[in-house]
């Protein structure tokens, strides 16, 4: 799922490709994307596009007349920028919106369809989408320290929460949690203050230098396939599983869940302690490594 960072490289090249332009056409392909009915799609064609924001993980399309169309990618969803009389992909295709210079794709990878588009008037019809997530690159370390222990939660499950902080998903709580030295299991009412100020510095640090990174690394073209991903080269930890942790030379473990993986690094982060998976752990049971030792 595109998390803070790729949502404001994207917005980086939505303001360059659309800011000021009029939308010509709107062309719903899969009719799972739109998720309202009034007002309706076809509010958008010949409207203006005032501007982009982010809100939380969607961007949000701000529109003359206070008309917004906010967009959710989900996990595979992506945007794509085609130039006049290029066709969008065939099968993967949601939306698209033409402009006099281009065209604007939705499109999603996957037989499951789970991005969404909404459109509304008004900025209070807009509060509705967002979820409230504190925002922690901006967050000073008091209203930080707040959010984090509203409830006793892992730090894995707090940091993903979209209630609790805004726009950090599986990828980059990962990135941050190693960057912290912080275990991903660890109970938000158990850390200590300057863990927790540690914490909130490997927020800002890592989610800071990767939306700087993917808004250079796109200054010049937009985004195509594969481009905005949840796997790159230089993350430290996440989908790393079996390499050696960059700080330490530890092999990277993991704890399997659901459609979701946690990565850390057993040496930097749980005091050597190889944490137990879900469901490999189970079935081990005593042959399960209980240490980075044993492992």
């Amino acid at each position: 799922m595109p998390e803070l960072p790729d949502i404001e490289a994207y917005l980086s090249c939505l303001r360059r490709c659309v800011a000021g332009r009029t939308i010509l056409d709107v062309q719903i392909r899969s009719p799972f994307l739109l998720r309202s009915v009034e007002p309706p799609i076809e509010a958008l064609i010949g409207r203006e596009m005032r501007g982009v924001r982010r809100l939380g993980k969607r961007i949000v399309f701000e529109l003359s007349d206070e008309l917004f169309a906010v967009l959710h990618l989900m996990i595979a969803g992506r945007l794509q920028w085609l130039a006049p009389q290029r066709r969008p992909p065939a099968r993967i295709t949601l939306a698209v919106l033409t402009f006099e210079h281009g065209a604007l794709a939705m499109t999603e990878a996957g037989k499951t369809k789970r991005a969404a588009l909404s459109v509304v008037r008004g900025r209070a019809a807009l509060t509705a989408h967002d979820p409230g997530g504190l925002d922690c690159v901006f967050a000073g370390a008091a209203e930080f320290a707040g959010r984090l222990r509203r409830e006793n939660r892992t730090l894995k499950r707090a940091l993903t929460d979209p209630r609790l902080f805004d726009g950090i998903g599986n990828a980059y709580s990962d990135e941050i949690l190693h960057a912290a030295r912080l275990s991903p299991v660890a109970l938000t009412q158990r850390l200590t203050p300057a863990e927790v100020e540690r914490l909130r510095a490997a927020c800002v640090a890592v989610l800071s230098d990767w939306r700087d990174r993917l808004v250079a690394r796109f200054a010049q073209r937009f985004p195509g396939p594969g481009d905005i991903t949840a796997f790159r080269p230089e993350f430290a930890v996440h989908g790393k599983f079996g390499q050696p942790c960059p700080a330490c030379g530890t092999a990277v473990q993991r704890i399997r869940y659901a459609e979701n993986e946690t990565n850390y690094c057993p040496t930097c982060q749980t005091g050597g302690r190889v944490l137990a998976d879900r469901s490999l752990s189970r079935l081990l049971k005593d042959d399960w490594p209980r240490t980075v030792e044993e492992l």
